[in-house]
């Protein structure tokens, strides 16, 4: 396991996007990403700052089910 980037909002919402994800609103300091599959719908919130801290990226992968090491530092 490779480590994490520290991204920012914008990086991980062009990430999610590229994966499926459909920015669905922006309520306070909140992005709200939807993907929709066969049987369900996978929302994702993700805070509007510059640097997300890594316990929150953490989050973010495993609420979208998306593999680590698109998030992790490429080499």
């Amino acid at each position: 396991m490779g480590r994490l980037r520290v991204l920012s909002a914008r990086e991980v919402c062009q990430i999610l996007e590229g994966q499926g994800f459909t920015k669905i609103r922006q309520r306070g300091s909140h992005i709200i990403m939807q993907k929709q599959t066969e049987d369900s719908t996978i929302t994702v919130p993700i805070p509007n700052c510059s640097e997300i801290r890594i316990g929150t990226l953490q989050s973010i992968i495993r609420q979208s089910g998306l593999p680590r090491s698109l998030f992790e530092v490429s080499r």
